[in-house]
């Protein structure tokens, strides 16, 4: 006989300490001793192991095993997983109700439509007379349980759009909805979006990495807008995205003198060094933030705007002869190699010679750091391989009818960074060796209240 998945027949969900009974689906449960969470599957018997899995084999024998969507195996299960709960639900709530004399008692039931993980599903939702139960399972007006919110907000966290988020929940689990409700899901980040843009922060960060992006917003018409984005590495070695920041146009110093000003109000009193790009006016608006900060301008960001000045056929040329200036021992050495450098192309490229004189001032300050870190501190990767995530979500949607909206979604791409931590801890252990360079270096500074 073939066994559909409505046919199976759960175990109650009973006592801790007692043994299962025979019980209607539509009587109260006492499900008091399972706060706490378990495991489903030990509360399975034999018997019920053997009708799910002959449902299994009738399915897989039809065309194929299908546990999740529209007649999916635990579709059934789950139904009567939630109308068990409901039921247990009202059973406390009436028995609370009647301690305190208010003399309440059942009227009936009703079904609902509601969206879950496992597909979509009608439920039976029972009813008290005075209209005080509200069930926690399935809250009054939801259509959907919190597991779909969640596998929303984390698809467009990984750059998915919401019409090919609404497309994934139709296709794999058959439930309808639409870009709209979508979005009104992922709009349940923006008030935890706004806490952690103006959370504290530390007094001191040994590292602070700053960059921007660009992305497009519809303000009357469509124009690139740029972000701003922060990255600290803290005293422990650890990352820490500090926020985001939308900007009224292009990227400019005097928007980030702005934001660092904001970074400072946090509770930033001190920054030890500030890796940024070349960008005309920014060492300017460090120093006014913080004083005594020690700006490294990325190298990496320096060799590819010095190629820009020259034909692409001397490239190879020009990186090898560069290579001695930002790998000598010492500045001095450095500037010795730079002017060996510009003995033989500052006839040909006099526009890189002039480039790397401007930049010499915040390129250099990395060469006073053993070579091991040097290349953790003279270059902006980090941030922009979180730029480059950044990107990507923003690149899905094409453009943002609001600056809000086009900071939720970077924020979303933010939230599913790292999920299971390893990152975080790969970056801890690479930073090591240069806090400890760092300690000595800006003696007293990263531990101020220590001194």
């Amino acid at each position: 006989m073939t066994i559909t998945p409505l046919e199976v027949q759960c175990p109650e969900v009973v006592e801790a300490g007692t043994m299962p009974t025979t019980q209607s689906s539509q009587s109260p449960v006492d499900v008091s001793g399972f706060l706490a969470p378990v495991d489903l599957a030990a509360l399975l018997d034999d018997e019920a192991v053997a009708a799910l899995a002959a449902a299994a084999r009738a399915q897989a024998a039809d065309g194929g095993l299908k546990l999740l969507g529209s007649d999916g195996l635990l579709q059934g299960i789950t139904k009567r997983i939630i109308e068990a709960a409901l039921e247990a639900e009202l059973a406390e709530h009436l028995a609370a109700g009647s301690e305190a004399g208010a003399g309440n008692e059942r009227n009936g039931r009703r079904g609902k439509k509601i969206a879950t993980e496992v597909g979509p599903m009608s439920v039976i939702v029972p009813r008290d007379r005075a209209g005080s139960f509200t069930p926690g399972v399935v809250r009054k007006s939801a259509r959907r349980t919190s597991g779909i919110d969640e596998m929303v907000i984390s698809l467009v966290g990984k750059g998915l759009t919401t019409g090919e988020v609404a497309a994934h929940l139709r296709e794999v689990f058959g439930v309808e909805t639409s870009k709209e409700t979508v979005s009104a899901i992922t709009d349940r980040v923006l008030d935890g979006m706004g806490e952690w843009r103006s959370r504290p922060l530390d007094p001191v960060y040994p590292v602070l990495i700053i960059d921007a992006i660009h992305v497009k917003i519809r303000d009357g018409a469509v124009a690139n807008r740029a972000v701003y984005v922060a990255i600290a590495v803290d005293v422990d070695g650890c990352r820490d995205i500090l926020g985001l920041w939308a900007g009224d146009g292009g990227e400019g110093a005097k928007q980030w003198l702005a934001t660092l000003g904001e970074i400072r109000n946090r509770g930033v009193n001190d920054v030890c060094m500030v890796l940024c790009d070349g960008l005309a006016g920014l060492p300017d608006a460090v120093a006014r933030v913080w004083p005594q900060a020690v700006v490294q301008r990325c190298l990496i960001h320096l060799l590819r705007n010095s190629y820009q000045y020259a034909s692409k056929r001397d490239w190879a040329a020009l990186a090898k002869d560069l290579r001695p200036v930002y790998t000598a021992p010492s500045a001095d050495a450095a500037m010795e190699r730079f002017l060996e450098f510009g003995e033989v192309w500052e006839s040909k490229y006099p526009a890189i010679i002039r480039l790397w004189e401007r930049a010499w001032p915040e390129m250099v300050p990395f060469l006073s750091f053993d070579k091991e870190i040097r290349s953790l501190i003279s270059t902006t990767n980090a941030v922009e391989s979180l730029n480059a995530r950044l990107r990507r979500a923003a690149n899905a949607s094409g453009h943002f009818p609001t600056e809000t909206a086009a900071l939720k979604r970077l924020y979303l791409a933010i939230l599913s960074l790292d999920p299971t931590g390893t990152a975080r801890a790969r970056w801890s252990n690479k930073w090591k060796g240069a806090l400890n360079a760092f300690e000595i270096t800006f003696d007293g500074r990263l531990h101020p209240d220590r001194n």
